[in-house]
């Protein structure tokens, strides 16, 4: 008997569950929204026509100092003294470092006692030869160890005047590496000047842009520290080979500033301004959908929307320039694109 009960609640239970469930799908199914696509979708759309391209390209690059160089010693020998310091000025042939000559100078010293030997030698045998006192094989002995010795004698001129290290060329030293005391030998740079006077600023272009740019032509470039300051660069190189993103190298050659002011290193830019009078289709960059690789737009046409592909020529700014898929006269969505798809129903302003 208590068996026949248990099984007559389990199903009482079971039968109440289902009934439960039941109606909260119902109760779901009514709260869902369903959407109608017959519904006429509120957008906002513009009418295409034909525009002249009114941008400005700009192209970034970095400003590059137009001679720089490490100097190292022509001969070895311990440093006595640094004449400059990081961010002295210098001029060329302006001294910069001193190294040690005292040896040499003896050994100059040695040389020019025995010149004064060899000339006396050579006046007494003169006088000995002309009077056939002795052979002529001796004066002649003791004239070329006479030049022999001033050979010698240049050379230590020479290298004691290496011993002072000068400027190649005007500039700044822009690192300071050695001391007094530190060994100088061939190799080892121990200063390094940079000149920015002139200064080189590179850009890379791409392929379909780089007839804008013509060879030892002027452009105007700023430099982002100074925007208000207009500089002139001539173009010195455009690149005979494409980088990996393909585009190419263009390099000009700026005058800096009287106070030197764009400094190696800084950033800039080129900006070009399209004079071209041709006309184009240009769409906010807002209207497209779709991917990078195909670019749609929403076409309105007899109240529908219809998602058409365009083919892309050039983007400025936040505005697309279309070479294909959309016409002069075209009505296309710009704004509303919620639960807007192909074929909805549009009303537009």
């Amino acid at each position: 008997m208590k068996k026949i009960i248990y099984i007559t609640l389990a199903l009482v239970l079971i039968a109440i569950v289902v009934i439960r469930l039941k109606n909260n799908k119902e109760t779901t199914i009514k709260r869902v929204y369903h959407y109608d696509k017959e519904q006429s979708i509120n957008v906002q759309a513009i009418t295409l026509k034909l525009e002249n391209i009114d941008k400005i390209n700009s192209y970034s690059g970095t400003f590059e100092p137009n001679k720089e160089t490490k100097v190292s010693a022509d001969i070895q020998g311990r440093i006595n003294s640094v004449l400059v310091d990081a961010g002295s000025i210098v001029k060329k042939g302006e001294a910069l470092i001193q190294l040690d000559n005292t040896l040499l100078k003896l050994q100059l010293q040695t040389v020019e006692i025995q010149i004064e030997g060899l000339e006396a030698d050579v006046k007494r045998f003169t006088v000995l030869s002309n009077a056939d006192a002795i052979q002529g094989v001796q004066l002649e002995k003791a004239e070329l160890s006479l030049k022999s010795a001033k050979v010698q004698k240049a050379t230590l001129i020479e290298q004691i005047s290496k011993t002072v290290i000068s400027a190649p060329f005007n500039g700044i030293v822009t690192a300071k590496l050695t001391e007094v005391g530190a060994f100088a030998a061939p190799g080892i740079p121990l200063l390094q000047i940079t000149d920015i006077s002139l200064l080189k600023f590179t850009i890379n272009v791409p392929e379909n842009e780089l007839n804008q740019f013509t060879l030892n032509h002027n452009y105007n470039l700023t430099a982002d520290a100074y925007p208000e300051t207009v500089l002139s660069g001539k173009i010195i190189m455009t690149g005979s080979k494409a980088n990996m993103g393909n585009s190419f190298p263009v390099q000009f050659l700026v005058n800096n500033t009287y106070d030197l002011k764009i400094k190696s290193g800084m950033f800039g830019s080129v900006q070009l301004k399209n004079d071209s009078k041709e006309k184009h289709i240009i769409i906010p960059a807002s209207s497209i959908v779709g991917t990078n690789i195909q670019p749609q737009v929403y076409t309105v046409k007899n109240g529908k929307s219809i998602l058409t592909d365009i083919t892309i020529s050039s983007r400025f700014q936040n505005k697309a320039v279309v070479s294909k898929g959309l016409i002069d006269g075209d009505i296309i969505v710009i704004n509303g694109f919620i639960n807007l798809f192909d074929g909805a129903n549009v009303n537009f302003k």
